[in-house]
């Protein structure tokens, strides 16, 4: 069970990360509408941000993947215990 709640608590991490870069997408906006940034810094800083974006998606999703797969493997081990006590409640 512990390798699951670790998984998970990654996932939350990485959503707030995430969520952490959306913001400072935003802050950058800002400083391109006070005047402090040009277009251009804006475009390319912006890039950076959604690249980075991008990467923490693609790692969350394979760390979601790992949760999705070790969750059915806890429910076949499961299973497979269910069938070995029948199977000797039989003999």
């Amino acid at each position: 069970m512990s390798f699951e709640k670790r998984l998970e608590k990654s996932i939350a991490k990485k959503e707030k990360a995430i969520e952490k870069e959306k913001d400072r997408i935003v802050t950058i906006k800002e400083k391109l509408d006070s005047g402090k940034i040009t277009r251009a810094k804006y475009n390319i800083e912006k890039k950076k941000v959604e690249a980075k974006i991008r990467e923490m998606s693609s790692r969350m999703r394979v760390v979601q993947g790992l949760l999705a797969k070790e969750k059915r493997h806890q429910i076949e081990l499961e299973e497979e215990k269910k069938k070995k006590e029948k199977d000797e409640k039989k003999k």
